[in-house]
């Protein structure tokens, strides 16, 4: 079967799992008001982080680089928001750990070390543009 369609399964029994399971031991309104939070806070710090994956893209750029990480990592801190704007405990702590710089660089350091590297070599040269009505 398809992962994705897996997940759309799975992810919400594991939800509901836990929204019981924690609910009895804190309670109703105790549980409501932690994804309340945790939904609120991960926005506000995706917000911080989406503009520091800015600033440093814009120095990438200003060195005349490409900013590839700044790019991947401006994609998961947008799908780590995603995440914590749900409701559930198990997309907080997924969307948590996508949000913070260290464990978002094992997670690129984890997906990249699949993907070979590739080098270019790059020729410096000139050339020349001849008109086919000269010759």
């Amino acid at each position: 079967m398809n992962a994705a369609i897996l997940m759309i399964i799975f992810v919400p029994i594991i939800e509901i799992y836990l929204f019981i399971k924690i609910g009895s031991q804190i309670g109703a309104i105790s549980t409501i008001s932690l994804i309340l939070f945790t939904a609120i806070l991960g926005v506000f710090y995706a917000r911080y982080e989406g503009f520091n994956t800015l600033r440093s893209a814009i120095s990438q750029l200003v060195k005349n680089e490409i900013p590839f990480y700044e790019i991947i990592s401006g994609a998961a801190i947008a799908m780590a928001a995603l995440l914590l704007i749900l409701p559930g405990f198990l997309t907080d702590f997924i969307g948590l750990l996508i949000i913070f710089p260290p464990t978002r660089k094992l997670f690129f350091k984890k997906i990249t070390s699949n993907y070979p590297q590739k080098k270019k070599n790059f020729i410096d040269g000139e050339y020349e543009d001849i008109d086919d009505k000269n010759q």
